[in-house]
C-alpha cells in the first residue's frame, strides 16, 4: 500500500507540476542591459514559455545580442533576444564576426518587435547627424550591434569614426556618461522608450532624439536590407513634444538549433496564443504580429518555429 501511495502521490506531483506550466526542459535566455528593453521584455516572454509552453525559462541579464549568439554557441543559454542585423552578421561571418567566424549553431524563432536607432543628446547644438562632427560621441561596445549600426549611419551622413571623438560605451555608461556631461551625444539601439533614456529625459529638460531620416535613411535601406523607417511617436520622452523619424532593425527571438522540434513549437505557441495578454504587461508587446513576427529576417527559422506559422498559413524557411 505504501508503494501505490507513493507512485498516486509521484503522479499527482507531475500533474501539479503540469498544471503550474513547469516543463522537463529547462532553457536560459539571454538577454540585454537591466536597464534595457530586452531585459525587461525576456522576463514577460520568459514567464509566457513557462506557464505555457512545458518549457521553463529562465531570463538573464548579458551583454546583448552577440554574446547571447556565442553564449548559444557555447551551450550557456538557449534562447536569445538580438538584432536582425548581427543574427545577419554571425550567420555570414562578417563584421563583429568576422574575426572569429560565422555561427550557425543557433535558429530564428520569430521577430518580436522595432528596435529604433535612437541617437540621444542633450546638447543644444546637435541637431543632425551631421552635427556630430567633432563631438564626444558614444558608438557602443566595439564590435556590437550598435557599434555597426552608429557606423552604418555616420557613414550615411558623409562621415566616419574619425570624424568624431568616438566613446565606446553600453547602454547604462552611455546615459550615465550624458548624465554628468562627459559626451556629447550617444548611439541607444532598443526599443522605445527605453528605461535608460527615460530615466536621463525625466532629470535632464534637455534631452533630444535627433531624427535619422531622409537622405541618410534611404541610403542605410539601399545599403543594408536589415533597416526600415520607424517613428517614435510624441511624448514617448518627456518633453519630446513631436514625432521623431528614425531607422529601426527588429530585436529579435532565437533558439538553438538543437532545441527540440515540439519545445520550439510550444513555446512560439506560447507567445503569439497569447499576443493580447503580453501586450497588456509591456508597451512592445503591441508589435506582436504573425507578419512581423516573419518577415525581414535572414537566418533560417527552427522546425518547430515554422510547424507554428505555417498552421497560421505562413511558410518561412527552414535548414
Amino acid at each position: 500500500m505504501k508503494r501505490i501511495f507513493a507512485v498516486l502521490l509521484a503522479l499527482a506531483m507531475v500533474a501539479s507540476l503540469a498544471a503550474c506550466g513547469g516543463g522537463t526542459t529547462t532553457m536560459t535566455m539571454g538577454t540585454g542591459s537591466p536597464t534595457g528593453t530586452y531585459y525587461a521584455y525576456g522576463g514577460i516572454i520568459s514567464q509566457y514559455i513557462t506557464n505555457n509552453a512545458g518549457v521553463t525559462a529562465n531570463h538573464v541579464s548579458t551583454g546583448g545580442s552577440k554574446d547571447n549568439i556565442q553564449g548559444i554557441d557555447r551551450g550557456d543559454y538557449q534562447l536569445g533576444t538580438v538584432q536582425s542585423d548581427v543574427m545577419h552578421y554571425a550567420w555570414n561571418g562578417t563584421r563583429s564576426f568576422e574575426t572569429d567566424g560565422k555561427i550557425e549553431s543557433f535558429r530564428t524563432v520569430a521577430g518580436l518587435y522595432a528596435e529604433a536607432v535612437q541617437l540621444v543628446t542633450v546638447t543644444d547644438d546637435i541637431k543632425t547627424v551631421a552635427d556630430l562632427k567633432g563631438k564626444k560621441v558614444s558608438i557602443g561596445a566595439p564590435g556590437s550591434g550598435v557599434y555597426f549600426n552608429a557606423i552604418d549611419v555616420l557613414s550615411a551622413a558623409g562621415l566616419s569614426e574619425e570624424d568624431i571623438k568616438p566613446q565606446f560605451q553600453n547602454f547604462d555608461e552611455s546615459a550615465d556618461a550624458l548624465k554628468n556631461g562627459q559626451i556629447d551625444a550617444a548611439f541607444i539601439v532598443a526599443g522605445a522608450p527605453t528605461p535608460a533614456i527615460t530615466e536621463l529625459s525625466m532629470t535632464n529638460a534637455k534631452t533630444r532624439i535627433v531624427p535619422i531620416d531622409g537622405d541618410i535613411a534611404a541610403k542605410l535601406m539601399q545599403d543594408n536590407t536589415f533597416y526600415s523607417v520607424y517613428k517614435i511617436p510624441a511624448n514617448t520622452y518627456k518633453n519630446q513634444a513631436e514625432d521623431v523619424l528614425t531607422v529601426t532593425v527588429k530585436a529579435t527571438l532565437i533558439v538553438s538549433a538543437d532545441a527540440s522540434e515540439d519545445d520550439v513549437y510550444n513555446l512560439t505557441a506560447a507567445i503569439f496564443d497569447n499576443m493580447e495578454a503580453i501586450s497588456k504587461e509591456h508597451a512592445k508587446g503591441a508589435e506582436l504580429s504573425l507578419e512581423n513576427a516573419t518577415s525581414g529576417l535572414t537566418v533560417p527559422f527552427h522546425a518547430g518555429a515554422a510547424k507554428y506559422f505555417k498552421e497560421k498559413n505562413i511558410t518561412v524557411a527552414v535548414e
